[in-house]
């Protein structure tokens, strides 16, 4: 039995222009212990998807079991299998960290649970901040209060919406290592949101890309890869690049990245920059990730 499992899901809103559709048929498993990686670009519709999981929104077609469990029809068993940790940051402004944590646990009919609580405050680097009250906190903090109260149930199934978006690097290490954790010596399986690809390619055996509404992908990580060009030629310049070249460059600033399959394909291109005389430097050649791929399907 699946862990997740989303059967021919769609959304559609009503807008002053006519209804939207934000999810289109989109049907894909989840296996129990999976880090599985939902990518996408903003408007995709992954939050929606999270929102149905969640019970948040509720779909107007198809159908989504965790564990088994409907998440409309046995809302109650499905809402105890999962901990989401949402994109905003919401919290109660009057109790302290560790009295929200018990509150939460509250929620699911848990008490005297005050020793897992204590691994989360550890493990989150949030034990010097037990006493505190969720006010004070900073932003860092308060996310990481959140991933807490998403495990403090202790579910099989954990919801990370861009749980990294605007932490700072430690909160991304320490997160990425406590949830890692779970996931291999307990069997938590992990459901990740995020446009950091970097960290989808790090910890994501799985991944989904979705656009408009639709899966456009779903493999491996691994084969995901292997689609890629074998090599990308990065350089800096401050000219601008020939049309032909410009037309397939990716453009950061003053870095240029380019894909190029072999070392007859490096030539060719630096050799069309010299002729255009675009003057580069620190050129390197690197083997195409997980952006190069993500960029390619979104344009195909």
């Amino acid at each position: 039995m699946p862990a997740v499992s989303f059967q021919n899901v769609s959304k559609n809103y009503a807008t002053p222009r006519g209804e939207l559709q934000a999810l289109k048929g989109v049907s894909f498993d989840i296996q129990a212990g999976e880090f599985f990686g939902l990518l996408g670009p903003n408007g995709a519709g992954k939050t929606t998807l999270i929102s149905i999981l969640a019970g948040l929104s509720r779909a107007s077609g198809g159908h989504v079991r965790v564990h088994g469990h409907d998440v409309v029809s046995d809302f109650a068993a499905a809402r105890r299998q999962l901990g989401v940790v949402p994109q905003e940051l919401v919290f109660d402004p009057f109790f302290n960290v560790r009295e929200t944590l018990r509150i939460q646990s509250g929620y699911f009919g848990i008490k005297g649970n005050d020793d897992w609580i204590d691994e989360l405050l550890e493990g989150l680097g949030l034990a010097d901040k037990a006493g505190a009250n969720m006010r004070q906190l900073s932003g860092g903090m308060k996310r990481r209060v959140l991933v807490a109260q998403a495990l403090v149930h202790k579910p099989p199934v954990i919801v990370l919406d861009e749980p990294t978006a605007g932490v700072d690097v430690e909160l991304r290490q320490t997160l990425w290592q406590f949830v890692s954790q779970l996931n291999k010596t307990q069997g938590s399986t992990v459901l990740l949101t995020t446009h950091y690809l970097e960290e989808a390619e790090a910890l994501c055996g799985r991944i989904a890309m979705l656009k408009k509404g639709e899966v456009v992908a779903l493999e491996k990580t691994s084969d995901l890869l292997s689609r890629a060009s074998s090599n990308v030629l990065r350089f800096k310049t401050d000219h601008s690049l020939p049309a032909d070249l410009a037309a397939v460059a990716r453009v950061t600033g003053r870095v240029v990245q380019l894909p190029a399959h072999n070392a007859a394909e490096v030539e060719r291109i630096l050799a069309r920059v010299r002729e255009a005389g675009v003057a580069v430097d620190d050129i390197e050649i690197r083997k195409a990730d997980l952006e190069d791929v993500f960029l390619d399907v979104m344009s195909g």
